[in-house]
């Protein structure tokens, strides 16, 4: 069941780049705020690395996070901005 939530994210999310940044970031988990996406990323709820000030977020931490959310499974350093 798992695999198939994650590959019908993935086929949802196939017009994006396999890394995007953070306003595509917001696209993706439903128009969120910048700011609530700056949160997301900088309380390491969703994985990312930077590149000088640039967030870079892999296209897989973003689905993983959402399939965590919405199956109501936190992430290992997961406690807040769950709706």
């Amino acid at each position: 069941m798992q695999s198939d939530t994650l590959v019908a994210y993935s086929r949802m999310f196939q017009d994006y780049p396999d890394v995007v940044n953070v306003l595509q970031m917001c696209e993706m988990l439903g128009g969120i705020s910048t700011k609530t996406g700056f949160k997301l990323l900088q309380t390491n709820k969703v994985n990312h690395f930077r590149i000088g000030r640039a967030y870079k977020i892999p296209k897989v931490s973003v689905t993983t996070y959402l399939h965590s959310i919405l199956t109501h499974q936190p992430i290992s350093h997961c406690d807040a901005l769950v709706h």
